[in-house]
């Protein structure tokens, strides 16, 4: 966990089974994910790579950066721009989601 000035993200797995779906096509599908919170945003699902089907993402151009948690880099499918993000080289507090890919829209999936 670390907070600066009021703001907090911890980072850790959860047991739940998440899935990401666009237009009717699962995109990842995880069973080991982890959950970060950060103070003022929605708990977003950061998913491994060997969940994500990557074959069906692009590259894109579009590169952010956040100052808890570093620099961004962007996946798009060919109607969706920028639909899913992950952290190359996250800061050190948030190291676990390296190369962890995050959708805008993932659902828990009920047991």
């Amino acid at each position: 966990m670390t907070s600066t000035t009021g703001h907090t993200i911890t980072v850790g797995p959860e047991d739940v089974h998440v899935r990401a779906v666009h237009d009717g096509q699962v995109l990842a599908e995880s069973r080991r994910p982890l959950v970060l919170r950060e103070t003022g945003c929605p708990d977003r699902y950061y998913l491994p790579p060997e969940d994500v089907r990557t074959e069906l993402l692009t590259a894109s151009d579009t590169r952010t950066h956040c100052p808890f948690k570093g620099d961004a880099s962007y996946w798009s499918l060919p109607d969706a721009a920028d639909l899913v993000w992950a952290y190359p080289e996250p800061k050190e507090h948030v190291a676990a989601i390296k190369d962890h890919f995050c959708f805008y829209a993932t659902e828990v999936v009920p047991h």
